[in-house]
């Protein structure tokens, strides 16, 4: 019978981010499989330590942190105002999102206190500063968000409990111009980063009901755009016509590099940059 790696072999090859065909390796017996794990630890070993000599003489700057520069860099360009709004966020916002008791993100959203908690999306802080703009500001409106979110969600190849989030929003465009609008921005965000294949996908969301994903060649899930008037907006008193979209950084950048783990990519004390600390 053919040997897997061992279940200590196989997290070190995660690691040290493996790809699939690697995981899948199979063996005739126990010496051939521990030679074979000796070889490939010895050669990533060195490639991370060579890219972590890289990164200090070169960017000095991860690329979760080169990626959100650039997006911030292009959104303004492109007339979209940055809006910074808080990591603490009330239960009442999510209470206007549908997002109560009896939802099924309630229970994913980390709790400081009573009212307040860890902002699991960026959504609702949005919709709290353009409710006042559209009184403000001639249309269209664009503006636009970035930074941590935190969800518990099972921590695996896919997700994570903290990740970075990017949502952009514009309001007061023509009905019938949300969907080519929704794509130039996806085209625009996907440039960005990288990415030249991907696919726009309908799907339903637990908080928007019917969306439009951005999906990865390898079907991973990169973003989710609503347009409006939206059932949502109602909380908020706002009637106009408008298109967002929400994307995952770290899933960005997973997406661009081919990675299979989106550890790798955030926020992190056992990587940086993407190169495992411990080699």
């Amino acid at each position: 019978m053919n040997l897997h790696w061992t279940n200590i072999q196989r997290k070190r090859l995660v690691e040290l981010d493996a790809d699939a065909r690697t995981l899948a390796q199979t063996f005739e017996n126990a010496d051939q499989r521990n030679r074979a794990f000796q070889a490939w630890e010895k050669v990533r070993v060195s490639d991370h330590h060579h890219r972590l000599e890289a990164l200090r003489s070169g960017s000095r700057q991860p690329r979760l942190c080169r990626l959100e520069t650039a997006l911030v860099k292009a959104l303004v360009a492109n007339g979209f105002v940055h809006v910074p709004t808080p990591v603490l966020m009330s239960r009442g916002l999510l209470a206007k999102m549908s997002i109560t008791a009896d939802h099924p993100l309630f229970d994913q959203v980390y709790w400081v206190d009573k009212d307040k908690c860890l902002r699991p999306m960026l959504a609702p802080h949005l919709y709290y500063v353009i409710r006042d703009l559209l009184r403000l500001w001639e249309k269209p409106i664009r503006i636009f968000d970035v930074g941590p979110c935190f969800r518990r969600e099972t921590e695996g190849a896919k997700h994570a409990a903290e990740f970075t989030m990017l949502n952009l929003c514009e309001f007061g465009l023509p009905e019938e111009e949300r969907r080519q609008r929704l794509e130039w921005l996806t085209a625009l965000i996907m440039d960005q980063a990288g990415i030249d294949r991907y696919g726009l996908e309908s799907e339903t969301s637990a908080v928007y009901g019917p969306t439009v994903d951005v999906v990865s060649e390898d079907g991973l899930e990169l973003g989710s755009a609503a347009m409006g008037p939206h059932p949502l907006d109602r909380a908020w008193s706002i009637t106009d016509t408008w298109v967002g979209i929400g994307f995952g950084l770290e899933r960005l950048l997973m997406a661009a590099e081919g990675g299979t783990n989106l550890s790798r990519f955030g926020r992190s004390i056992a990587y940086l940059d993407g190169i495992r600390l411990n080699i």
